[in-house]
């Protein structure tokens, strides 16, 4: 059977447009004046292809002659920039795709980003396309620094380049400004999305992994419209070993889904974001500065070296600084070998430090062969990676020529011992472009700010560690997502009793109980074995403690019956006319370690989300949980519970009994199981407490909610 669908061949060839859009053999300019400058430009910068204007008014536009209409084009364009006003801008698009033109990019503004009449333009400018890959509208253009192809309504910086990083950007200014950067940032292609009417940034991301020439991707994201899309382009770049960080603004918080959900008030939108960019191993980052030195150095260090870093410094106060950051970071830096020590205490002055950081002073400062053997000494062994520390003085040329010598030094060790180097200035100007120029001739990885630098090969160190579990799962397909079917506004909410036998079924541990009338309570309870727990069975409440339909430690027929006739008048007046009906009577579950909540949620976007966390009373307090997408597996799961701060209890704190914590990741994996049995209908579901036991004796769930849709 065929299972190829008619939109599923419209997006392969849009997706093949894409790729003409991308590396076009010719470029067409449809508009005025205003697109002389992207004419010029690409001129200038020596593409190779033909380049066409199109222009009923002009005989030539920068040089290059115009044509009356489209369908006068010799063929037709592989690539195209829309110039015009909103309006004819549909006619040009309609126009292209007519005559099988590949991609275009629609620079008019005044769609569905200002609302009103501009809906329904988008909506025709949509309906117009056909199979053509659009970028925009409302947006700056696409610059490609591989080809010399500069689509783009505005001045920008960079240059020609080889290869290099991507930039997608849901922002146009944002994108522009990157270009301009003093950082040496190797842009191969910059993107600005616009509307996104056509082409999202899953759609710019799997494109670019076609390229060999794309060493990394970095995005700009205010909000992913397609996250199960998000996933396969993510996989594909994984596959590939093209890193992608991201720089995800908009970080409020997803409002709760059910009005008193603990789980929802624990796992918000951007820990959503989070947790996908964690399963698909997408380096986050939180500002612009941190982005451009993270893809600067993801993108030269492939594969990664490892973990192991040396850093040189000829300061003892930098040597200071750069520990407490690595430190604040995670990174990892082991001091030498007795090898390494004893060389270089020969090597060095008697007043030197000879740890890592590495204070090599200012007595070799000039001496090339030794520094380069104090370089290759440290990067011989141990290490995977050095950073040298060193700014530059621009005014004082005696200072660039020495600095010079360092430059060539570490190149030298590089080499000689097989470890990469990154070169790092601890203030972000004190790196000058003439000497960035020569920092990269020399092989090594120029980085602007210590704190910056470190930060991005900490960063780098964990996407590389994501990778790995990725790879032990079995590859990017490992980490794909599926989409959740819509749902209906019916809610049903299972009893606790019939929501704890669903969930045992998939191998979670719940107390033994029985559900009884007021008068068999009693009895009910001295058959189970005291002390007990009392709770109004029906009718259902989705939150007991508050209507007072709990009672704990029970300890004798008595307790039983005074608790059943206190809960029966509590519920009478948290809610008039409610009548208790039956009770569920349970053993308590006594001697834990630690108390827990596991709870699943289900988003429209990024479909089931699992959260844990502390739970009982530190649910609120504490606010200590991870989040994991659906499926998850095993280890995912292993590793969100050491993440929490209540790992320190279940480790065994000060003495006391350690949790039994393969029992709980087994609980947690029973809860996705089930979850995972139930996509398309689970709502909700809320396990709090999960009662941790002391090591050996297992996990109990003593309290569940289970929110289904029906209908």
């Amino acid at each position: 059977m065929n299972s190829v669908t008619p939109d599923s061949r419209n997006r392969s060839k849009r997706m093949a447009n894409l790729q003409r859009l991308l590396k076009p053999r010719h470029v067409a300019f449809i508009g005025g004046k205003k697109i002389e400058m992207a004419i010029g430009l690409s001129v200038k910068h020596g593409f190779a292809g033909k380049l066409w204007v199109v222009n009923p008014k002009y005989d030539e536009i920068a040089g290059v002659k115009c044509y009356r209409t489209i369908a006068d084009l010799p063929e037709a364009p592989d690539a195209s920039f829309i110039g015009v006003n909103r309006e004819l801008t549909i006619d040009v698009v309609r126009e292209l795709n007519a005559i099988g033109a590949g991609g275009a990019v629609g620079y008019a503004a005044g769609y569905a980003e200002v609302g009103g009449e501009g809906v329904a333009l988008q909506a025709r400018l949509v309906d117009a396309v056909g199979d053509l890959a659009l970028t925009g509208p409302n947006c700056y253009g696409l610059l490609n620094y591989l080809d010399g192809v500069y689509m783009f309504a505005s001045g920008f910086g960079g240059q020609r380049q080889e290869r290099g990083i991507a930039f997608v950007g849901q922002s146009g200014n944002i994108s522009l400004n990157l270009t301009i950067n003093e950082r040496s940032v190797p842009f191969a292609y910059v993107i600005t999305c616009g509307n996104q009417a056509v082409l999202e940034v899953a759609d710019y991301v799997e494109a670019l992994c076609e390229d060999p020439r794309v060493t990394a991707i970095g995005l700009y994201i205010e909000g992913l419209k397609d996250i199960p899309a998000f996933a396969r382009a993510c996989a594909k770049a994984y596959d590939r070993n093209i890193p992608i960080v991201a720089l995800k603004s908009g970080r409020s918080e997803l409002g709760a889904q059910l009005a008193m959900s603990h789980t929802s008030s624990l796992s918000g939108n951007d820990k959503l974001y989070d947790a996908l960019f964690d399963r698909l191993g997408v380096i986050r980052v939180y500002a612009i500065d941190e982005m451009l030195e993270t893809l600067k150095l993801v993108s030269a260090m492939r594969p990664w070296p490892g973990e192991r870093l040396a850093v040189f410094t000829c300061s003892g106060g930098e040597s200071l600084v750069t520990a407490d950051v690595s430190q604040d970071q995670g990174i990892q830096l082991p001091s030498p070998s007795k090898a390494q020590f004893d060389s270089l205490r020969q090597q060095l002055p008697n007043f030197a430090t000879i740890a890592n950081p590495l204070d090599y002073n200012t007595s070799l400062w000039g001496h090339e062969d030794q520094l380069t053997r104090c370089f290759s000494t440290m990067l011989g062994e141990t290490y995977d990676a050095g950073m040298l520390v060193l700014d530059f003085w621009e005014q004082d040329e005696e200072w660039i020529t020495s600095a010079s010598i360092a430059i060539r030094s570490l190149s030298a060790a590089s080499r000689a011992t097989g470890r990469p180097a990154m070169l790092t200035a601890s203030l972000p100007e004190s790196m000058p472009r003439r000497v960035r120029d020569r920092i990269i001739e020399a092989g090594i990885v120029p980085l602007q700010g210590l704190h910056q630098g470190l930060r991005a090969w900490a960063l780098g160190t964990r996407r590389a560690r994501l990778a790995n579990d990725i790879a032990a799962a079995g590859g990017g397909a490992s980490t794909l997502l599926a989409a959740l079917p819509p749902i209906g506004e019916g809610r049903k909410v299972l009893s606790e009793a019939e929501g704890k036998a669903a969930l045992a079924k998939h191998g979670l541990t719940v107390p033994p109980s029985n559900i009884v009338s007021a008068a068999d309570a009693p009895k009910a309870a001295a058959a189970l074995g005291f002390p007990v727990v009392a709770k109004i069975a029906a009718p259902v409440l989705a939150h007991k403690t508050e209507a007072g339909a709990v009672a704990l430690d029970l300890k004798s027929e008595a307790d039983v019956a005074d608790a059943v006739a206190r809960m029966s008048a509590s519920v009478a007046r948290y809610k008039p006319g409610l009548v208790a009906e039956t009770f569920l009577i349970e053993r308590m579950v006594t001697g834990t370690v630690a108390e827990l909540i596991v709870g699943i949620k289900r988003d429209p976007q990024f479909g089931l989300a699992l959260v844990i966390g502390a739970g009982g009373i530190l649910v609120e307090l504490v606010a200590d949980a991870a989040t994991l997408l659906l499926p998850t597996r095993r280890a995912a799961v292993e590793q969100a519970i050491s993440s929490l701060k209540i790992m320190k209890i279940l480790g065994g704190y000060r003495g006391k009994a350690k949790g039994d914590v393969t029992a709980l990741v087994d609980a947690v994996m029973a809860i996705a199981a089930f979850a995972d049995a139930n996509r398309d209908t689970l709502v909700e579901l809320d396990i709090n407490p999960l009662m941790v036991l002391p090591e050996g004796q297992g996990v109990v769930a003593v309290d569940a909610l289970v929110v289904l849709a029906e209908g």
